[in-house]
């Protein structure tokens, strides 16, 4: 097993090469940072080291802060667990050193990585090397002298829009843009290294001091405009993360003050960002979709997972399409399967079209396009099955269907085939329980549109074998997606939890509450659209199939809104027909339909639930809020009792990944967390004695409010041994 180390070897050309080792991305762990600065010091006093290099071990220079360190601070608030090395390593020794140091950069260099870079004075890249400055991403602003040095090195302009979108860069764009000074082949990497450090002792190449520099950050006017566009940019796509802004003002303080004020502002804003709730959402969704890959008796067994180079999908509707758009741009061969040549055609059409929108989006190049579509094939029968590795069925929500597929589909392929459903709440037992393979049975429900959506939840009944869910995760990763394996129940994880969301939002239009201050309020929130506008995206044809599956499902918990008939009624149909509770028009945002007022009146005379029967209530936006949200904890809460999920940050990633949950809340376990049990419980408590069983507080949510436990708690061991996983 590779060792966490720094070592120096100093060669008989007098170059000094600093090495550090972390696998797998030498992540700058306190440990490494101390040992370069030890290095580097020896480096420095020894009259046989005329220059530096310094670089990653196995392939990659570093992938960035050990943010693990983040963590233990979210934990303890303890901020003296961050190096202070920002000005002592990187300025005094490095930048400011008699010695120059080259860095010699291959695979990436991320965050601390990129900064450890600027530091030196010359940087030697290996082809298709990633840069960037990630740190907004988690709610944090580059803290070892980013900000101060990117601008100098490629302009202020583009430094601002790699911070601001945590992008990387290849080595080839870092050469144009002056961040990297060569791109060399791997292997003479460390050889042009040398000879590029000794260059500078013997002033044939420059000693450029990035901090120092000020040639490419134009003049005080263009800086103070470009800070002025930027923050109106960010007040308005990113209102909710203080990071933004409080990057802007540290670049900024470099640009008037010089670097080295800069460096100081840095550091301190740095500190004041680590301790943030949105530092510590962010931290937390990062570490959550990490431990989405772990999974108990499926990841810890020894399995190896089989590849799927073929696979099948029937159904060429919108979920199908973009199932099949998501594996054949990601190198998977697919057999596209429909009852008639008419919708097949069409579902080969739409697969052309969801290409054709990535390669606009710059997701997919020309080239690969062509390639993905050549790996595309469509059938009218199962002929083709007989070689496949996976097939994914995409119909219609239809049980006698799809038992009839399987049935049809388990005599055809080959036995280590997998049988997946792309069903959103039906049972998989019901699926699978007309054939014998019944360890081959696995959910892989996607989210729409599929080839776009990030999640992939996995299903796994009593009987999916291991295997199977090992080799779906490791498709759901070939595919770009996160794959997270949760417990068989109605509506499994993600429409399970969030059920209550759009019930409470209906109940309250009944109570007299104006139905798109509701969707402005869960706006404001952090969602990217609110319950009604979401519904009007889906179709009023799904919420009442998925209604109907819940309230059978939980009888007595659920309420039953007249409106969505009545709009039904009314010839709409949301956005599938352009009319819905919103107006929808090219190029504009959608804004309120005063023509649905009517039918909202007539769907609360019909409901009768306000208060004396037709005095609407008073509410707050934020008992709004959380009168639409803590029932969806509440339902979280049922969820981790029931073992539906290994862990409750499982909840937490598909709740962001899902339902667009905002991250830096941190996923709907997390952010409940935070406002806390007991104030949950009490409100639901107080609203279930006033509007009945929809807000009847879960047995798990009143046990951990009373006893002080956080709901993300693990389980105790009593309740994981009738955990569905």
């Amino acid at each position: 097993m590779a060792r966490v180390e720094v070592t120096m070897e100093v060669g008989n050309d007098g170059v000094a090469v600093i090495t550090f080792s972390n696998p797998p991305v030498n992540a700058l762990a306190v440990s490494i940072i101390a040992g370069l600065k030890e290095k580097y010091v020896e480096a420095m006093m020894r009259n046989d080291v005329k220059a530096i290099v310094v670089t990653g071990k196995g392939g990659k220079f570093s992938g960035g802060f050990d943010i693990n360190v983040f963590q233990k601070i979210h934990r303890t608030g303890d901020i003296s667990q961050l190096p202070d090395e920002s000005i002592d390593l990187l300025v005094n020794i490095v930048e400011d050193g008699k010695k120059p140091t080259v860095a010699a950069v291959e695979g990436l260099a991320l965050g601390g990585g990129l900064e450890l870079t600027m530091a030196c004075h010359a940087r030697i890249a290996a082809p298709k090397t990633q840069l960037s400055l990630p740190e907004l991403s988690l709610g944090v602003i580059p803290g070892f002298g980013g900000t101060q040095r990117l601008p100098r090195l490629v302009g202020l302009s583009k430094a601002v829009e790699m911070m601001r979108s945590s992008k990387s860069i290849s080595s080839e764009e870092g050469y144009k843009l002056g961040l990297v000074d060569a791109v060399v082949p791997s292997e003479e990497l460390l050889k042009v290294s040398r000879r590029w450090a000794l260059d500078i002792v013997e002033k044939r190449k420059p000693w450029v001091r990035s901090l120092h520099q000020t040639d490419k950050l134009g003049s005080l006017s263009e800086a103070l405009e470009i800070f002025k566009i930027s923050r109106q940019q960010a007040r308005i796509t990113v209102p909710h993360l203080p990071q933004h802004l409080a990057c802007l003002d540290v670049i900024e303080e470099g640009i008037i003050r010089g670097g080295y004020s800069g460096l100081l502002k840095e550091t301190k804003v740095f500190h004041e960002l680590v301790l943030s709730d949105t530092a510590k959402g962010l931290v937390h969704v990062f570490f959550a979709q990490r431990a989405t890959s772990k999974l108990p008796n499926v990841t810890d067994i020894g399995l190896k997972p089989r590849l799927v180079k073929k696979a099948a999908v029937i159904g060429g509707g919108l979920m199908g399409s973009g199932i099949a758009t998501a594996l054949i741009t990601s190198n998977i061969y697919v057999v596209l399967k429909e009852v008639n040549s008419e919708y097949l055609l069409k579902g080969i059409k739409m697969i052309e079209v969801n290409v054709r929108g990535l390669v606009t989006r710059g997701k997919l190049t020309q080239d690969k396009a062509h390639k993905a579509l050549s790996m595309l094939k469509g059938v009218l029968d199962y002929s083709e099955f007989k070689d496949v590795d996976m097939v994914i069925e995409a119909v219609i929500e239809n049980v006698p269907l799809k038992q009839k597929i399987f049935s049809e589909i388990e005599k055809i392929c080959p036995p280590h085939c997998i049988l997946a459903t792309n069903t959103s709440s039906i049972d998989l037992n019901l699926v699978g329980e007309k054939i014998g393979s019944q360890d081959r049975i696995i959910g892989a429900h996607f989210f729409s549109p599929a080839h776009v959506m990030p999640l992939l939840e996995i299903i796994r009944t009593e009987k999916t074998s291991a295997q199977v869910i090992l080799d779906l995760m490791t498709v759901g990763k070939a595919i770009k997606k996160v794959p997270v394996v949760v417990g068989n129940c109605t509506g499994f994880a993600v429409n399970r939890t969030f059920f209550p969301y759009a019930q409470c939002a209906n109940f309250l239009v009944h109570l007299g509450v104006d139905l798109f201050r509701i969707d402005r309020v869960i706006c404001n929130f952090g969602l990217p659209m609110g319950p009604f506008q979401l519904q009007d995206l889906s179709g009023y044809g799904v919420a009442v199939a998925v209604g109907k599956e819940f309230a059978a499902a939980f009888q007595g918990r659920t309420w039953e809104s007249p409106l969505v008939d009545l709009m039904l009624k009314n010839g709409r149909n949301g956005r599938q027909n352009g009319k819905g509770y919103f107006i929808y028009e090219k190029g504009s945002k959608p804004r309120p339909d005063p023509s649905v007022l009517p039918i909202i009146e007539e769907s609360r005379r019909l409901a009768n639930i306000m208060p004396g029967g037709k005095q609407p209530i008073s509410v707050t936006d934020q008992e709004i809020l959380e009168m639409i949200l803590f029932p969806i904890v509440n339902e979280a809460c049922r969820v981790l009792d029931e073992g539906v999920v290994v862990r409750a940050s499982d909840l937490d990633i598909t709740s962001v990944l899902g339902m667009s949950f905002p991250s830096y809340r941190g996923g709907i376990v997390f952010w409940a967390d935070t406002v806390g049990a007991l104030y949950i419980y009490t409100c639901l408590k107080k609203w279930s004695a006033m509007y009945g069983n929809l807000f009847n507080p879960s047995s798990y949510l009143e046990e951990r409010a009373t006893k002080g436990i956080p709901l993300s708690a693990p389980a105790s061991a009593s309740l994981a041994l009738n955990s569905r996983l």
